[in-house]
């Protein structure tokens, strides 16, 4: 199981497709990833951490839009509470066959893992049994604006007390100045990782129809529509961030 270095725009395309987790990009999506969202390692081991004082015994743990099941891997790795287990879902077909390989590969390395059923489908469709603790890692801002507050609500409604959803995404500020110098930064880390400029241009062209980032304050007020009682920044890193919302 070998991943391949991002390539994907390296070379001019006459019109530039929207982007699609397909199966292109899951080969070089952990590249991808890590080269593109500062934090990334950060955010995705503390989920694991903050989870485990957050579950509670006997109950599922959910990554939503799981893409190749880092989160649920470190959920595995820190979760000890006696009988909860991993529901990870996404909806690209290729996606959730890479993370069952995997997530089999860390059966083999570890002993004692929490249980996990990788499952295709699509988060906006889902019924949610009753739960401890929700992740959704830059999956949100991929979900049509109006039908984030309704996925929300049924999220909030599944949370048990005590339980916590765990929210990270890219994210737009209000403020025209600060957003211009966070993105130009973003572009500044891009090409510290090797993007070039036409590798920056093309995959931002990608992105802009399926892809719609909140700002800070827009998460907090839908959060807080939705039902949860508190929203925490737990952690930003230039324009992505993650955020604590308790029932």
């Amino acid at each position: 199981m070998t991943d391949s270095p991002d390539r994907i725009y390296a070379t001019p395309q006459g019109q530039v497709a929207d982007f699609a987790f397909n199966e292109d990009v899951v080969r070089v999506f952990p590249d991808m990833i890590k080269r593109s969202v500062p934090g990334y390692p950060t955010i995705v081991e503390n989920i694991g951490v903050l989870a485990s004082q957050f579950a509670q015994p006997g109950t599922p743990l959910y990554d939503l839009g799981s893409s190749l099941g880092a989160v649920t891997q470190a959920l595995r790795r820190h979760v000890k509470a006696d009988g909860c287990r991993v529901i990870a879902v996404d909806n690209s077909s290729a996606m959730v066959e890479r993370c069952r390989e995997y997530l089999h590969a860390q059966d083999s390395m570890f002993q004692e893992l929490l249980p996990v059923d990788v499952i295709e489908a699509d988060i906006l469709d889902m019924e949610f049994q009753p739960c401890s603790l929700v992740a959704m890692n830059f999956t949100l801002q991929f979900v049509p604006r109006d039908q984030r507050l309704e996925l929300l609500g049924r999220i909030r409604r599944a949370l048990l007390p005590g339980g916590a959803l765990i929210l990270s995404e890219k994210l737009r500020f209000e403020d025209a100045e600060e957003h211009q110098l966070l993105t130009n930064l973003h572009i500044a880390f891009k090409r510290a990782n090797g993007y070039s400029e036409l590798e920056i241009a093309q995959k931002r062209s990608a992105l802009e129809n399926v892809m719609r980032p909140d700002s800070l304050e827009e998460h907090r007020a839908r959060l807080k529509a939705a039902g949860f009682s508190k929203v925490v920044p737990w952690f930003q890193c230039l324009n992505f961030a993650s955020l604590i919302a308790l029932p």
